[in-house]
């Protein structure tokens, strides 16, 4: 898991002590009821399997969806034969009770499992819920945890199509709770501005074309006196704009352009 500045596993914090635990961001770790077996499925394909169907235990998935997620381009010759060889081997390792159904399946975990694509979206849902009430003190620790796991990537190595639209999913996961750690940062200020300034410096380097990270930064500079600096950014956002799609910047930029032109430096809202 990745800490914090002060060493709090903050991807662990919406299932704390979770027997059961999955994680498909970043390096692959399985702990099953205690027991971790990672290192135990059955090769490379057996790999994939668990994850998706980790991914996706929600519901059941049929065996043509589970051939299309291992062999998207160029599945064996037997492929449904293959499948089936896989599942024995993986029903090996988990339990023949944690992969249950036949022409549908599902893989079923303890009702305490903690998978961290889950918790990321539990997270970001339970931060932008807070934010929206303007519940900051609520809405820091799910911006976090989101924000923690969304910035691993998704099965670092394979290829898929299903994959990549995980991995874009997570990728929007990470921008808005960017927004959310900005956001609350710049609300609750103190010792939380820090945070809100590095989100804010990350939504400008990893979107630069989404206009919240310069809001953001030009509250966060004005707050901490540095009008000038916080104009330069909207300079730097207006040309950005302009030579590279002929547009402005959106109403939401502009005041807070107007406020800093005036001399205005409380926040009224990125």
């Amino acid at each position: 898991m990745v800490p914090d500045e002060d060493g709090e596993n903050l991807g662990e914090t919406l299932a704390p002590g979770a027997e059961t635990r999955i994680q498909l961001c970043g390096r692959l770790v399985a702990k099953l009821e205690g027991r971790r077996i990672e290192e135990l499925l059955p090769g490379r394909q057996g790999r994939l399997l668990f994850a998706y169907l980790a991914a996706q235990r929600r519901h059941a998935v049929t065996r043509s969806q589970l051939t299309n997620a291992l062999w998207p381009n160029n599945p064996p010759p037997a492929a449904d034969a293959a499948l089936s060889a896989l599942l024995t081997k993986l029903r090996g390792v988990l339990g023949t009770h944690a992969v249950v159904g036949k022409q549908e399946l599902r893989l079923v975990l303890p009702a305490d499992a903690w998978i961290d694509l889950e918790a990321a979206l539990e997270g970001l849902h339970r931060a932008e819920s807070a934010v929206s009430r303007q519940d900051w003190t609520a809405a820091w620790g799910p911006a976090r945890v989101a924000l923690h796991i969304a910035m691993r990537p998704f099965l670092p190595g394979y290829d898929a199509p299903w994959v990549d639209a995980t991995r874009e999913q997570i990728e929007d996961v990470l921008l808005r709770a960017h927004e959310c750690v900005a956001v609350t940062g710049l609300a609750l200020r103190r010792s939380e501005l820090a945070s809100a300034a590095r989100s804010a410096r990350a939504l400008m380097k990893l979107a630069p074309y989404r206009e919240s990270g310069y809001r953001f930064m030009m509250e966060i500079l004005s707050l901490q006196g540095n009008v000038a600096e916080a104009l330069l950014i909207y300079e730097r956002l207006r040309r950005l704009l302009s030579d590279e799609l002929g547009v402005s910047p959106s109403p939401a930029t502009l005041a807070v352009h107007k406020r800093l032109l005036q001399g205005d430096t409380a926040r009224r809202g990125a």
